[in-house]
């Protein structure tokens, strides 16, 4: 079986592929166009996040059996066409749910402790303690939405702290020791902090808007590590404004490219990217939750894994 890899990941992947007697050919450079004529002469492919897959290029592929993303995601393929024509999906959610969990925790203690914002100012030479007094996490309830393996790692990591933890699902049954899971309803009425580990779908594309952050009964904490299409920047500005939104942590934007390698494709900075850049009580991150050395190992690894369980 003739593997095409399409990005650069760790050593390990194309190695241990090797060994169990796969043919491994890279292409990192390539346009789409280019890839698409000889992506016939391949039975898998391995990407991240290079370009979508989409019908005509799966119609090109004409004797693909196999498409593995390093990463959680399968947004960038056209999973029920691919599906269609017999094709298996590979993802590696497990690989960095960790990486992601400690992120978004990170990102948590650091708003509620305003240690950026103290941070910059000691630099600057002022020193208010006054204005950067802190809020304990201890006595908050935390609420989820989307408990798979990041929101299910959030919760685990958060078992240190006396928290109330509950979580909304699309899927029925999940509840388990870490967490109960509830009504969306019950999580806009209880949440001091709300975590998004959701994929983006029609469901999610732009669910944090002006009418959802509105529903909520108290001002909350926003952690988004999931996509950056969930949240309405512009909405999130207003809502951070007025204090119905205490302080957010966004390790991902509205304007990513879908290649996530990017923040944006034109020269013209959003207007709303440009006021939520403003607010000093916003952290941001450029998709890195989980991006961590270690996690970059454990992604391929499953993919590995994966692949040898289907195929060999």
């Amino acid at each position: 079986m003739k593997i095409l890899h399409l990005d650069t990941n760790h050593p390990l992947l194309i190695n241990q592929l090797n060994d169990l007697g796969f043919t491994n050919h890279e292409d990192y450079l390539s346009s789409k166009s280019e890839i698409k004529t000889k992506i016939k002469d391949y039975q898998g492919i391995v990407i991240r996040s290079r370009f979508k897959i989409d019908k005509p290029f799966i119609d090109a592929a004409s004797n693909l059996k196999f498409i593995a993303r390093v990463g959680a995601g399968l947004e960038n393929i056209d999973c029920d066409y691919a599906s269609k024509k017999g094709i298996h999906l590979i993802a590696a959610p497990e690989g960095n749910r960790n990486a992601v969990s400690e992120h978004a925790l990170g990102m948590l203690l650091a708003m509620m402790n305003r240690l950026i914002t103290a941070d910059n100012e000691v630099r600057q030479g002022e020193w208010n303690r006054e204005q950067n007094r802190g809020d304990e996490l201890d006595g908050k309830t935390i609420g989820i939405i989307g408990y798979g393996n990041t929101g299910k790692a959030f919760a685990k990591k958060l078992q240190g702290f006396d928290v109330t933890i509950i979580f909304h699902d699309i899927k029925d049954g999940l509840e388990d020791g870490n967490a109960k899971q509830v009504s969306l309803d019950l999580i806009k009425e209880k949440a001091d902090v709300l975590s998004l580990h959701v994929p983006i779908t029609e469901l999610t594309n732009n669910m944090v808007n002006k009418e959802f952050i509105d529903s909520f009964s108290k001002p909350f904490y926003l952690i988004n590590t999931a996509r950056g299409k969930c949240v309405v920047t512009k909405d999130l500005v207003n809502a951070l404004r007025t204090g119905k939104i205490i302080a957010a942590g966004l390790d991902v934007l509205e304007y990513e490219q879908t290649s996530f390698e990017n923040l944006y494709s034109t020269d013209q900075i959003p207007k709303s990217f440009q006021e939520l850049l403003k607010q000093k009580n916003v952290i941001l991150s450029p998709h890195i939750a989980g991006w961590t050395n270690q996690s970059k190992k454990k992604l391929s690894q499953t993919i590995v894994d994966k692949i040898a369980a289907k195929f060999r």
